[in-house]
């Protein structure tokens, strides 16, 4: 029953972050970079840090803990967030010229196979004494490759779509459809946002050990990792506010109150993702496999909550019924990868 509760609970979250990008469209009068870095700080600072002091005990602090931990492990996990930041910033980009629904396939399919395999891989590189790959067992392998096979399923969709449309029926679905450069901008983010499960590797151990519960122990690895992610985006969206001359964005306080709220909505609902994950994964402990493969199952569940998200928005809209029926064997793949490990 626990991991039925863990499952439904990471699935939650996943529905949260798929819901992100509606909000966003209802900022009014701010150019992409200024309100892409306010939202990050709900995002990336304000909300993980909250969320990272449920895993500190009565009479502790953040500080100390951060101070108590090895400077390797801590700065390893900022680091990956630097990195995962670029995979953030791509990713906005491939829903911008792929849409929300094929955007977030070919990225978080990508993510979450190359997440769930290379935090292993490096954390064996650095602590070969922790042995780190004995939890690429053949399930949690058996469960990428599904994943991966749900999301090329997706993507044969995608293919199709562009391929069926033509350029004026794309541009009603997404206005700035192009699916090569689309494709390319999707793939590199999902290999860099991969850095995120990375980032929750060399992590894991920073919280008090017995005195948090299991389900906030991966809180201030989060923190950490989007912190190192809002370094990244803060200097490339400042960067483009310079050039594109849209300081004047942040002066405009006639939108500001409503800006905000929804900025603050998209950023609580993109971190939901990562809440949901600690505390579906402390429901999992019984299961070494799920444990491994949670990143995995977290994305594979966005891609299907996105898809969802992308038939309401009408991106679909125009399609044939073999490639809405290539899609739906996508998506009914992916529900299938999230439970296969458990079953074996």
């Amino acid at each position: 029953m626990d991991i039925v509760i863990g499952l439904l609970i990471i699935a939650v979250g996943a529905f949260c972050q798929s819901s992100c990008y509606v909000p966003i469209n209802k900022i009014k009068d701010w150019s992409w970079e200024s309100y892409w870095i306010v939202q990050g700080v709900f995002a990336w600072l304000v909300l993980p840090l909250l969320g990272a002091t449920l895993a500190v005990p009565a009479g502790h602090s953040l500080l100390e803990l951060f101070t108590a931990e090895a400077s390797f492990n801590i700065w390893m996990t900022i680091l990956f967030g630097v990195l995962w930041g670029v995979g953030g910033l791509t990713f906005g980009l491939s829903m911008r010229y792929l849409g929300v629904a094929l955007g977030q396939s070919i990225s978080l399919g990508t993510c979450a196979g190359l997440g769930t395999i290379m935090g292993p891989v490096l954390l064996n590189m650095f602590f070969p004494e922790l042995n780190a790959l004995s939890s690429l067992t053949f399930s949690v392998i058996l469960g990428v490759v599904v994943t991966l096979l749900g999301i090329a399923i997706i993507g044969v969709a995608g293919s199709m779509k562009a391929s069926s449309l033509s350029d004026e029926e794309k541009r009603e679905a997404v206005k700035d459809f192009n699916f090569p450069k689309g494709l390319a901008i999707a793939l590199l983010a999902g290999f860099m946002s991969g850095c995120f499960n990375v980032g929750l590797e060399f992590g894991k151990g920073i919280n008090f050990g017995d005195l948090t519960p299991d389900m906030y122990k991966t809180l201030p690895a989060t923190f950490l990792v989007t912190l190192g992610g809002f370094v990244t985006n803060a200097v490339y969206c400042f960067y483009q506010n310079s050039k594109n001359n849209t300081w004047g964005d942040y002066k405009k306080g006639g939108v500001w109150a409503n800006n905000l709220v929804f900025c603050l909505l998209a950023g609580a609902l993109w971190y939901s993702q990562f809440f949901g994950l600690s505390l579906g994964k402390g429901f999992l402990t019984e299961s070494p496999t799920l444990m491994t493969l949670s990143f995995c199952i977290l994305m594979a569940l966005n891609v299907v909550f996105s898809n969802v998200w992308g038939i309401i928005l009408n991106e679909w809209k125009g399609c044939s019924g073999k490639t809405i029926g290539v899609l739906v064997v996508g998506i009914v793949v992916l529900i299938i990868s999230s439970f296969l490990p458990q079953l074996i």
